[in-house]
């Protein structure tokens, strides 16, 4: 496993990140879930991320018993706040510094620890004044409560104000958490540039976008039993708009590319994600451990430039590059 620097500082995490999105306290048993960390940390993945709005809490839950016994000190432990949890009342949402305030003790209850490495603002607040915001995590900072803040899904000038807010308050804002994939570069014209400009990193969600890349979707044929564009309770929406015919052609064609660097399809998605400068760590989840030992194995893959013109021109004008499609909701979610 390599290990990259996350953003502007000293604090490092492993290329690949497990998180629990979509799997732990809903799509898969709890011992399978636990078998799927304890494989993760075989293979030398110390970063787990999750958040309190997954399966309802229950997530960070299932993710703090499979992590009981481990050196905390060599884990760094991911988790989010903005989005709706508990009973959903007025105040159960958002970046208010009472949700923050009261969302962090629960999430270190459940995740069975005293601090989170990195507290991420799950979506943008649009119904909080930022600098509310931004004093309670600078607040959170002093408590030792979280010792990094990041963000996730913001637009680039969300976050320069956000780290300009940062600086003056004391604390530094290193991430964002954006889906990024081979399919999916909305970030590129816009937020890594600031990003880079800033000194804050990436953490990508779906860098195997919610399983197409991976080849298993075939044009023609029936959807594979269990898989998640199936799922109607989980990703199938996700995945839904990924099954076109013009999709399933163009992932077709990297097959060819991945057999030639001896790759699965998803190695060569996570690894195309990390060739990235801007990206410090790929998020993978994993419903079976033989998931995530294979994926693991995309970590130090380097693609050379034709490696990358070849998967440019098999993906070609069906990459998402809208940076207006980095959004959050105008109002919070209930």
């Amino acid at each position: 496993m390599d290990y990259r620097y996350l953003g502007n500082s000293g604090f490092k995490v492993s290329e690949i990140t497990y998180g629990n999105w979509l799997t732990h306290g809903s799509q898969v048993e709890n011992d399978i879930a636990t078998q799927c960390v304890h494989a993760a940390l075989e293979a030398g993945v110390t970063t787990f991320d999750t958040a309190d709005v997954y399966a309802n809490t229950k997530a960070e839950q299932v993710l703090g018993d499979a992590l009981q016994g481990q050196r905390r000190e060599s884990l760094e432990i991911l988790t989010k706040v903005y989005n709706p949890t508990g009973p959903k009342g007025p105040n159960d949402s958002g970046l208010s510094r009472k949700h923050i305030m009261e969302s962090i003790n629960g999430s270190l209850r459940r995740l069975g620890t005293d601090y989170v490495d990195l507290y991420q603002a799950h979506r943008f607040d649009y119904e909080t004044p930022l600098e509310e915001t931004m004093q309670a995590f600078a607040d959170l900072v002093r408590q030792g409560k979280a010792l990094y803040i990041g963000v996730s899904e913001w637009r680039a000038d969300q976050i320069r104000a956000a780290h300009a807010l940062s600086k003056e308050m004391g604390f530094q804002l290193i991430s964002n958490q954006p889906q990024y994939n081979m399919l999916w570069r909305i970030i590129e014209a816009e937020v890594i540039p600031a990003s880079q400009e800033l000194g804050v990193s990436q953490i990508v969600w779906s860098p195997i976008a919610q399983g197409v890349l991976t080849g298993k979707y075939r044009k023609g044929q029936p959807l594979p039993a269990g898989s998640r564009a199936t799922d109607e309770a989980g990703g199938a929406r996700a995945v839904q708009r990924y099954l076109s015919d013009d999709y399933l052609d163009a992932v077709a064609q990297l097959e060819p590319i991945a057999a030639d660097l001896g790759l699965t399809m998803a190695q060569l998605a996570i690894a195309w994600v990390l060739s990235h400068e801007n990206v410090a760590s790929a998020l993978v989840g994993a419903s079976r451990p033989e998931q995530i030992e294979s994926n693991v194995q995309a970590t130090g893959v380097k693609l050379d430039s034709d490696v990358l013109n070849r998967i440019d021109e098999a993906i070609g004008h069906l990459a998402e590059r809208d940076p207006a499609k980095t959004v959050s909701p105008e109002t919070r979610p209930s």
